[in-house]
């Protein structure tokens, strides 16, 4: 039998707690990757650690608010507590807005890009903390086509997945030469709670892009997070500072 291709690996995983961070998860100890999980809500973060850790996969959790510099520090210092290392990152806390930017109030464009923006900002800098000490590492942030192309009704969500992508391209010069690759995701829609959402803010939306994107169908949160685990692991060691679209097509 091969070995695993996240053998080995200890890899954290920020916002595990539904959607594509939960669908990641799994792939990532199917891959032999020992995890430590995060979010802010305990319930469902404690549920799927109990699944994970009965199926004989080595898991850990943690609570955490990405836009929170002590809460972040303190979740990657107990990940190198926990397993004694960190080989990989998988940042993908994050929340939506939807409704025309006049329509934005303050506070939530102030919320959206503490968490989007300065929340990937602040793991990247904790993750690379450890990563540089170890010689190496692998950091996969999660963007979006958002931050690709512009569309209606969701302007302050792309903005901020707009900056996700300069962050990843800026991290992977500022630390390539220390051994670290970083990369980017930006999944087209996907299913899960957020989508669902999306459906009932933007009415048509969600469907319209489906219709356009060459495959007919929206992804999945395991296929997001197969990509990112090739990314994550030794295959991709040649691959830094990569915009993947996991789009059907959307973007070609």
């Amino acid at each position: 039998m091969s070995t695993p291709p996240l053998a080995g690996k200890v890899i954290v995983v920020v916002g595990a707690s539904t959607g594509i961070g939960a669908d990641a998860a799994r792939v990532f100890a199917a891959d032999g990757a020992s995890l430590m999980l995060v979010a802010r809500t305990e319930e469902p973060l404690a549920a799927l650690t109990k699944d994970l850790a009965s199926a004989g996969h080595d898991v850990a959790c943690t609570t955490g608010d990405v836009a929170d510099a002590a809460s972040v520090a303190a979740f990657v210092d107990a990940t190198v507590a926990r397993f004694g290392r960190l080989d990989g990152a998988f940042n993908n806390a994050a929340m939506g807005q939807g409704g025309r930017l006049d329509a934005v109030a303050e506070a939530d464009f102030d919320r959206i890009m503490a968490v989007n923006v300065k929340g990937t900002w602040l793991c990247i800098r904790e993750q690379v903390r450890v990563m540089e000490r170890q010689g190496g590492g692998s950091i996969v942030n999660v963007s979006s086509i958002g931050g690709l192309r512009g569309s209606s009704g969701m302007g302050a969500y792309q903005a901020t997945k707009h900056a996700v992508i300069g962050l990843t391209r800026t991290a992977a010069h500022d630390f390539g030469p220390l051994g670290i690759r970083v990369n980017v995701l930006a999944p087209g829609p996907t299913e899960t709670p957020m989508l669902d959402e999306l459906r009932r803010t933007i009415p048509g939306g969600v469907a319209a892009r489906i219709a356009a994107t060459p495959l007919r169908k929206a992804g999945t949160g395991p296929e997001v997070g197969s990509t990112a685990a090739f990314l994550l692991s030794d295959r991709a060691s040649h691959l830094s500072g990569v915009v993947l679209p996991v789009d059907g097509g959307f973007t070609a």
